[in-house]
Formats: C-alpha cells, structure tokens, sequence
C-alpha cells in the first residue's frame, strides 16, 4: 500500500510517501495504527485530516487494500 503525505503531513512525517507492507485489507483505524507506529508526530494532525484512497475520499468505514494508493489530505483553505 502507498500512503501519500501532503503539506505540514511531510514534515511530520519527512517523507512525500510511504509503503506500506500489508498483507490484508485495513479498515481506517487500522491503518492510523500502523501509520502512528511509524509516524508519531502524525498523532497531532489526526483529528484534522481526511483519508483518501485511490483519489477518491474515503469514509470512515472503509476497507484499505493493499494495493491501494492512499493520500492523507489535510486542511484546505481557499482563496
């Protein structure tokens, strides 16, 4: 599974992407598991961010698979 980062999630994470080995699919709270396992700084940013998979939003009960590409998207503001 690829996990994109996106804006202030690269530096919290001091990567663009990542890949993550799974074996099955994840629901979203599995995958903020792993994600927190690896990235703790991403803990702060939680509450705000949106999960996507493959460019489309992801509900909350998603199932993540892994050959998927999945984007954490922060906070967008206009202009």
């Amino acid at each position: 599974m690829r996990v994109l980062f996106f804006a202030h999630l690269k530096d919290a994470t001091n990567c663009n992407s990542v890949e993550l080995a799974v074996a099955q699919p994840l629901g979203s709270e599995q995958l903020w598991e792993a994600l927190l396992g690896r990235f703790p700084a991403l803990a702060d940013h939680r509450a705000s961010v949106r999960l996507a998979c493959n460019q489309e939003y992801a509900d909350p009960q998603a199932l993540f698979n892994p050959d998927d590409e999945v984007a954490l998207i922060p906070p967008v503001s206009g202009g």
